[in-house]
Parts: structure tokens; C-alpha cells; sequence
């Protein structure tokens, strides 16, 4: 590991075209868990000029139904609650299409419950959790603070009437280290949508005092490395600026690059889907980890096999910081909790509708209950105690 580096993440904000995906697949997993906790849904979705469309599977009980004007009714209100009233793309005159269906059959066979045989995953794959004593949420810095600056321009946005912020907005922030901590920032990147006739060099002024607010005391990047809005006029922006998917920001969603990551996306998905559960469990034991003091950065990986209920493998990696050996952390995690899809799902309470608040600004480094319904349960360090006792 290196002691003295530069390390850059950046952030988007929740009317950011891939974000407004985001938002708009986790309200419908959200609707569908509230009529039904075991719910399946994978739901995608599709925006551009005036237009959004959804698309993908989900299964409820026998004679329990979803009818295409209650998800219109509630993709609609959620552009409304993003704030998009524009003239390109507006909650209430976009066009809208829905093209959800029924679960797989197949699918269902290999994932079910049945006689002996225990829930399987819902796919194969791997996934990755970290966490690091950077900052107190024990995420790395650079990505904790991109995601503060938007965090503060959304909420300028929705309670100032007055704002000159749009929806759409990205920050990026390069952090310098020095032996293997965070002292300042070299430069920083802000991108905010605005309304039209505004000032640059206004809008310049407002964003440094936001970014200046919502750093560490002199961690204020040299001038000449600010850079707010450096193509100029940002007026056309959200979808009507660009397309957007679900699932394209994996790494905004995560760690900004400072851990692996195993691919899968998180929006859209139920907790049945190992790509959201075990990634929140491995964000879980990471953080208990780091948080019970026997390390100071912790990657977890996991992986699964469609249909099998046991993880392939579990990995530990402390990167030289751990005060004991990480084979040994990876027995004491293995023998505190079942890992199983149904394991992590009760464990972790995840068959609730939590998880419109993880749609933007990050789905870890979050406080537990910050959202509704006790969401972001894998932000818990209730594991602490535990595991010192296992040393």
C-alpha cells in the first residue's frame, strides 16, 4: 500500500438522469414489498425527453395484483418529488410505458423453498463490502464528502424557494494522503443544473460556500483547482440532457472506487437478489469490523451460485491493518451470522419497503433509520461486542 497518493470519487445527484432510474425501480421494489413482504421484483427503468419507460418481472401471491395506472400514478409522483417541472422532461406530460411481467417460471424453481431444500440465491456472483476509519460513518473520505456536497445543494433546492439549483448535479473531489490519511483536498469538481439567466460567477460563489461548509476546516481546495460548471451554461439537463439507466452508478452506489467491486447493481432489486443483500452484508460486517477495532480498513468479499443457499466463499482482507489474522476474522464472521439469502434478509430486515433513501447519495455510510421503516440496518455496529468476545 502506498502512504503518500491522490485518490478521487465523485458523486450524482438524485436528478441526475441514471439516478431518477434509480429512484424510480426502488419505489416500485418499495411498492410491491409494502402489499407483500416476500415480494420479487427486477424492475428497470429508462428515461429521456419526456419519456420514461419500465421494464422487467415481478411476482406476488395468487389473486394479489398490481395494475399499470397505480405504477404510473407512482412514477409520477416520484419525478414530481425529484423536482423535474421542465419543459424537456415533466412528471406530469412525459409519456409513460410499463412493461412489467410475471417472474420466470424457471427461475422461481431454482430459488424457491421446497421440501429439504433451502432458499437459493437468485443468481450467481460476487460481491464486495468495505469500510475504512477515514471518517466516522467508517467510509472513505473522498466519496463521503461528494456525496455531502450534493446532499446540502438537494436540500437548498427543495426548501429555498429562491434556489438557482436544478435537479441535475455531479461534484468530484481528489483528495491528497499522506502516510494513508486524508489532509485536504487538491481539487474539486462541482456540476449543478440552474435556472436560466443566472450567473456563473454567482453560481460559483454559492456552491464554495456549500463545498467550504461542508468539508474539514482546511481542506478548502487551492482556487485555480475549483472548477464549478466548467463548460458554462448548464440549463438543459436531467433526462432531457442525456438518457439514463438503471444500475449505471455501482461505484457512485459504493465505496468510489477505493474497494473491488463484484458488477451488480443494486436498484430495482428485492432482497432476494444477492447483488443488493449480500452487498449490504458485506458492507455489515466490514464496517463491525473496523468499528470493533481490530482493523482499520476491511474488504469482504462473498460469492453465491444460483439456487444454492450456502455462500461459495468468504474473504477477508484487513490490507496489513488487521490485529489478528483475517482467516480468523473470516471464522468468527462465518460462525456470528447465517449467510444465506434468507439469513442476510432476516438478519438485516430487509423485506420492508426501505429502499427509496438508498436511491441517491450512496447506499452505505448512511445512518440506520435514516430513511423509513428502519432502513439501512447494515449501517449497524451491533455486531462489536461479538466479535471482541470471539478473540
Amino acid at each position: 500500500m502506498k502512504n503518500n497518493y491522490f485518490f478521487t470519487s465523485e458523486s450524482v445527484s438524485e436528478g441526475h438522469p441514471d439516478k431518477v432510474c434509480d429512484r424510480i425501480s426502488d419505489a416500485v421494489v418499495d411498492l410491491l414489498l409494502e402489499k407483500y413482504p416476500e415480494a420479487r421484483v427486477a424492475c428497470e427503468t429508462l428515461v429521456s425527453t419526456n419519456r420514461t419507460i419500465i421494464a422487467g418481472e415481478y411476482r406476488l401471491p395468487e389473486g394479489m395484483k398490481i395494475t399499470n395506472d397505480e405504477i404510473e400514478r407512482l412514477v409520477r409522483s416520484t419525478v414530481y418529488d425529484i423536482g423535474y417541472e421542465q419543459e424537456g422532461y415533466h412528471w406530469e406530460k412525459m409519456h409513460f410505458e410499463c412493461h412489467l411481467h410475471t417472474q420466470s417460471s424457471n427461475i422461481a424453481i431454482g430459488v424457491d423453498k421446497s421440501g429439504n431444500k433451502d432458499e437459493g440465491a437468485g443468481d450467481q456472483g460476487l460481491m464486495f463490502g468495505y469500510a475504512s476509519d477515514e471518517t466516522e460513518s467508517l467510509m472513505p473520505a473522498p466519496i463521503y464528502y461528494a456525496h455531502k456536497i450534493l446532499k446540502e445543494m438537494a436540500r437548498i433546492r427543495h426548501n429555498e424557494k429562491n434556489s438557482i439549483f436544478l435537479p441535475d448535479s455531479k461534484s468530484q473531489i481528489t483528495l491528497e494522503y499522506r502516510d494513508g490519511k486524508p489532509i485536504g483536498a487538491s481539487s474539486i469538481v462541482v456540476s449543478t443544473q440552474h435556472i436560466k439567466n443566472c450567473s456563473q460567477d454567482d453560481i460559483r460563489e454559492i456552491v464554495r460556500d456549500i463545498v467550504i461548509k461542508e468539508l474539514p476546516d482546511g481542506w478548502m481546495c487551492p482556487e485555480n483547482e475549483f472548477y464549478v460548471n466548467p463548460t458554462g451554461i448548464f440549463e438543459i439537463g436531467g433526462p432531457d440532457g442525456d438518457a439514463g439507466l438503471t444500475g449505471r452508478k455501482i461505484i457512485v452506489d459504493t465505496y468510489g472506487g477505493a474497494s473491488p467491486h463484484g458488477g451488480g447493481a443494486f436498484s430495482g432489486k428485492d432482497p432476494t437478489k444477492v447483488d443488493r443483500s449480500a452487498a449490504y452484508l458485506t458492507r455489515y460486517l466490514a464496517k463491525n469490523v473496523v468499528a470493533a477495532g481490530i482493523a482499520t480498513r476491511c474488504i469482504i468479499q462473498i460469492a453465491y451460485a444460483i439456487g444454492i443457499s450456502k455462500p461459495l466463499s468468504l474473504y477477508v482482507n484487513t490490507e496489513g491493518t488487521g490485529k489478528i489474522e483475517d482467516q480468523k476474522i473470516e471464522k468468527i464472521l462465518s460462525d456470528l451470522i447465517d449467510m444465506s439469502p434468507r439469513g442476510i434478509r432476516e438478519h438485516l430486515k430487509l423485506n420492508k419497503p426501505i429502499y427509496v433513501p438508498t436511491s441517491a447519495y450512496g447506499h452505505f455510510g448512511r445512518v440506520p433509520n435514516e430513511g423509513v421503516n428502519g432502513s439501512f440496518t447494515w449501517e449497524k455496529t451491533d455486531l462489536v461486542d461479538s466479535i471482541l468476545k470471539e478473540i
